[in-house]
């Protein structure tokens, strides 16, 4: 588990970070969002060790990061915004030389290559010089590096930037994959990337975090009521009758006919409750199957917005 405890960056009289905490466990992918400029960056600077904080700690398990900068090291693998390649070096050069900077035992050292050029897609490009590699390739190698010496922790700074489409869902389902065995916190500024991949999400603007919650309480944390789309079969008069007299509806809007024999509505409730449950067995009761269910809580996107929005007025 990797925790940042009231962890402030300044510069002078400019404030980077002020008091950002989170904590992420093995098993879970953090997403880390905010605008240009809001400190997604230096945070992940400040939890690599990369740079000192000016207040606040990094712990992981409990081992601090400046009291034991070299054993945390270890066992954080970093792959910044711009990958720290040597352009010199061949993939195969490189990758030996950082598994000897995270204390690889050398006899391991040949198989952990291998592993690591497997993993990520490298293994016809191990002998090429990686200034001759293209920007997506140079990604990849960044992303080898961060996972050179099996870390329990990978910081991740938009790690699909300058890759295809393909590529990008190759990387996103190794992200899924190493979540599963590592504590991940992933910045990126593709918000669709980060429903996809991540359990929670971490919002910060101008240094301070705004939220943090998992994606299915973002919206309600908002105060946001709870609305559903539901289709449902029968006439329309009279499942808008019964939907109606539902506990906790706040709002209910006819939609009218989308299919033959059915009606879509919308139904809103107060953001503590969910009304999928007693819509199904009020309509089943009555004879009327539901033909289609859904949420429609706010998107990442709508979330993202509005809390960064907010911070910039």
């Amino acid at each position: 588990m990797i925790e940042l405890r009231g962890v402030t960056k300044r510069y002078g009289d400019i404030v980077a970070v002020r008091d950002v905490s989170f904590q992420v466990e093995k098993g879970q992918i953090l997403g880390f969002l905010g605008r240009n400029g809001a400190g997604k960056s230096t945070t992940l600077s400040i939890a690599s060790g990369y740079i000192p904080s000016t207040e606040g700690r990094v712990l992981l398990d409990g081992h601090d990061l400046l009291a034991e900068p070299r054993y945390v090291k270890r066992r954080i693998g970093y792959l910044p915004e711009q990958p720290p390649l040597y352009q010199d070096m061949t993939v195969n050069e490189y990758l030996r030389f950082v598994c000897e900077i995270k204390e690889v035992e050398p006899r391991r050292v040949p198989a952990h290559v291998d592993d690591l050029c497997a993993l990520t897609g490298l293994q016809d490009h191990r002998r090429r010089l990686i200034r001759h590699l293209s920007k997506g390739y140079c990604q990849r190698v960044g992303l080898a590096q961060a996972l050179a010496g099996n870390p329990e922790v990978l910081l991740l700074d938009e790690p699909t930037v300058g890759l295809d489409p393909s590529q990008i869902i190759d990387i996103r389902a190794l992200i899924k994959s190493l979540g599963r065995d590592h504590a991940i916190v992933l910045s990126s500024h593709i918000l669709t990337e980060v429903a996809d991949v991540c359990d929670r999400v971490a919002i910060i603007g101008r240094g301070r975090i705004l939220v943090q919650d998992a994606l299915e309480s973002l919206a309600g944390g908002l105060g946001e009521a709870r609305r559903v789309r539901l289709r449902a079969a029968g006439d329309e008069a009279a499942l808008e009758k019964i939907l109606s007299a539902l506990p906790g509806l706040r709002a209910l809007e006819s939609l009218g006919i989308k299919e033959p024999g059915t009606a879509d509505f919308i139904l809103e409730s107060a953001r503590a409750d969910d009304l999928r449950a007693a819509a199904s067995l009020a309509l089943a009761a009555a004879g009327h199957p539901v033909v289609m269910m859904r949420p429609m809580d706010m998107e990442l996107e709508d979330i993202f917005l509005r809390l960064t929005g907010e911070v910039e007025s």
